[in-house]
């Protein structure tokens, strides 16, 4: 008997009447992996959105993308549940390098691993014995071309869907609700699955049971490099690409075998790409408006119907279509009104590049490569810490719109969420609202500037000079030669190279600021001295006004990050030298700055106990030149003190130096000596 078989269709139907194995369409499967992840709230740009932590899995995951991720979620969550999303493509445009196809690669391979529990397996059906039949040849069993599921089988095992459902009902006490949601994924079988099917039928005179011996189940194959689950069809050019590269042919190999030339078999959909992710999977279409027309006029039929046609032979499809463009292709395809039907039928998505300097870290960790580097001859290479702040400043302030509300600096620090003087991220979610107006894409926030393909040159170029091969350093300040190189020979349009190299004028003003506190770092000894000394200001002028202030001006205070009790004497001369350097002159502003600095306060401690002022450069850098000038000023100045090493005492500083750059603060001799040099020099001094 049939139904004694473990990969009988028998005991498919138990098992997912049980709950044991799955029958949901590809939507319902890839949102259910979504949502069944943790999902955590992020504030971005001014707003509030989620952030699913499913994405930021893995040694190499998807870096910031949130509003993106989330159009990409709601799209699929809305097909799910049948709204008009199922009827569309999801297709994500934007420059080149900003991390699209990285984006739908790590969705495909999620998939993969989710489907891959066996609870969540996709399995499809096979046919068995056909050399009974006659009319096949040599062909005994056939597998369903498209992969359909099991159930679909079950749904048509009658000639009419109703005495179909009626057995199901009644053979298997299925309740109403559940058959319900069975049948609200029902569709036909596909051409040659009902062709087989009938011609089964003929041969057991319609009895059930005889037919169903015909019938295996078995595991749709998971291999990555066959295309099943998830496949990729990138496009190709004009003489090599076809519609039978989508959606198969006729095999001359079968019409050798199949005597009934009206049998649909005859056509190998598997030569296509779709027929091998039909059931339940992901199609990714690569570039796809740079495909010739008549196979975007293809891909227009496979959208809105769901369906792979040939010769008037239909097989219903269960994919989930998610595809890429980039702007240039996009437009060109635009400017054609006959091909707006295409158009309609995808959701698109703009993709912008990452305008936060903090995430960017990491994007700038993936293209400089986890490996140890070595030089060209085999030592190895060493990299300056402050290599990844330079590279990432650099490329993410050319991605930055000029706005006449904001610096690129407010807006570099807003799009962080740092605290950025008195602009409040308010002004960041404007200036990005009315960008958003914009009819031209590329005027829009974020979509236009250096890509990480490009800051991928920079770091090749980098590694390729001589310099850094005999210094065996990767020094940061030549992260900044290498990036105009790339600028100079790989952005075409005049007006964007302008503004990129005046953007790396700005980014190397905040190198130069970081360096400044680095020295100080290093003249101190410690690696967080100048930290400390920007929060006893912070303390200073939060205790100014306390009552409980003797003479002795020494206030005690409870630290929040430790709860510990602290004594600190309020030093004013410190206080004012400090809003000196910040260019405040009269009372009025000095009270107002440490109103705000105490709001600021207020608000992140109560979240972030560590908060420590860091990211407020003007106070950070005020704070540097009052220690630095106090601290030196009998050797002139610490520039002058590394600059002249003429004197036994300059000499004994210079080495002091170098020996805690060395062991606390992670640099290598050449990049310190480097350092210190370019210290020593007025160059970028904002």
């Amino acid at each position: 008997m049939a139904e004694q078989r473990k990969n009988s269709l028998h005991n498919h139907l138990t098992s997912v009447k049980k709950g044991e194995r799955i029958f949901e369409n590809a939507f319902q499967g890839v949102s259910r992996m979504v949502l069944e992840g943790d999902i955590d709230k992020v504030m971005v740009n001014g707003k509030n959105t989620f952030d699913f932590r499913m994405f930021r899995e893995g040694k190499k995951h998807i870096i910031g993308m949130y509003d993106e991720i989330n159009s990409l979620v709601s799209f699929v969550k809305d097909a799910s549940q049948g709204g008009s999303s199922k009827e569309m493509a999801f297709v994500l445009v934007g420059e080149p390098g900003n991390g699209k196809t990285f984006l739908v690669e790590y969705l495909c391979k999620m998939y993969r691993d989710f489907l891959s529990i066996p609870k969540n397996r996709k399995y499809t059906f096979r046919f068995v014995g056909l050399d009974k039949l006659g009319s096949y040849g040599n062909i005994s069993t056939i597998e369903s071309q498209t992969y359909e599921d099991p159930m679909v089988l079950a749904m048509n095992l009658h000639e009419s869907s109703a005495d179909s459902e009626k057995y199901l009902s009644q053979r298997y006490r299925v309740s109403d609700e559940i058959l319900e949601t069975w049948y609200d994924n029902y569709r036909p079988l596909g051409a040659c699955s009902a062709y087989i099917w009938n011609n089964i039928r003929e041969f057991t005179d319609g009895k059930l049971d005889d037919m169903l011996d015909f019938i295996e189940i078995v595991p749709v194959p998971m291999i990555e490099s066959l295309g099943t689950v998830t496949g990729k069809y990138p496009a190709k050019d004009k003489i090599t690409s076809s519609a039978v590269d989508l959606l198969g042919e006729e095999s001359i190999q079968r019409l050798l075998h199949i005597t009934d030339t009206n049998n649909p078999y005859r056509f190998d959909l598997r030569r296509g790409a779709l027929a091998r992710v039909a059931g339940g999977g992901i199609h990714f279409s690569d570039e796809i408006y740079k495909n010739k027309k008549d196979l975007v006029q293809v891909y227009l039929g496979i959208i809105q119907n769901r369906c792979i046609e040939i010769d008037g032979y239909k097989w219903p499809i269960d994919t989930l279509i998610v595809a890429t463009s980039n702007n240039s292709e996009f437009n060109r395809f635009l400017a054609e009104k006959e091909e707006a039907p295409i158009v309609d039928r995808c959701r698109i998505c703009y993709v912008s590049h990452n305008t936060n300097y903090v995430l960017q870290k990491d994007l700038t960790t993936y293209a400089i490569g986890n490996e140890s580097k070595t030089t060209l001859t085999g030592d190895a290479m060493h990299q300056d810490p402050n290599l990844n702040y330079a590279a990432s400043v650099g490329v993410v302030l050319s991605r930055l719109p000029r706005s006449e509300k904001l610096t690129p600096i407010e807006t570099l620090k807003l799009a962080a969420g740092e605290v950025a003087g008195d602009k409040s991220l308010k002004t960041l979610s404007e200036v990005i609202d009315t960008l958003s107006q914009e009819h031209d894409i590329t005027k829009r926030y974020g979509q236009k500037g250096l890509g990480q393909r490009n800051l991928g040159r920079s770091i090749q170029l980098m590694l390729e000079s001589s310099e850094t091969n005999e210094g065996k350093c990767m020094f940061a300040y030549d992260v900044f030669h290498a990036i105009e190189r790339a600028i100079l020979d790989y952005v075409s349009e005049a007006n964007d190279r302008t503004k990129f190299l005046d953007d790396l004028k700005i980014a190397k003003g905040l190198y130069r600021e970081r360096i400044m506190t680095e020295m100080f770092n290093a003249y101190m000894d410690e690696p967080l001295a100048i930290r400390k000394d920007v929060m006893n200001y912070v303390n200073m002028i939060i205790g100014i006004d306390a009552e409980n202030l003797g003479a002795d001006k020494m206030w005690k205070y409870k630290n929040p990050q430790t709860g510990e009790l602290q004594a600190l004497k309020i030093d004013e001369r410190y206080i004012n030298s400090v809003e000196d350097g910040l260019g405040l002159k009269t009372k009025e502003q000095k009270d107002s700055f440490r109103t705000s600095i105490r709001k600021i306060y207020g608000q992140k401690i109560s979240v972030r106990p560590d908060y420590d002022f860091m990211d407020n450069l003007e106070l950070v850098k005020a704070v540097t030149d009052v220690r630095l000038k106090s601290d030196i000023a009998g050797s002139g100045s610490l520039i002058g003190a590394l600059a002249n090493r003429t004197n036994e005492e300059n000499q004994k500083l210079y080495d002091r130096m170098i020996e805690t750059m060395l062991n606390k603060l992670g640099y290598c001799t050449t990049c310190a000596q480097k350092t210190i040099e370019y210290f020593c020099t007025q160059v970028d001094e904002n």
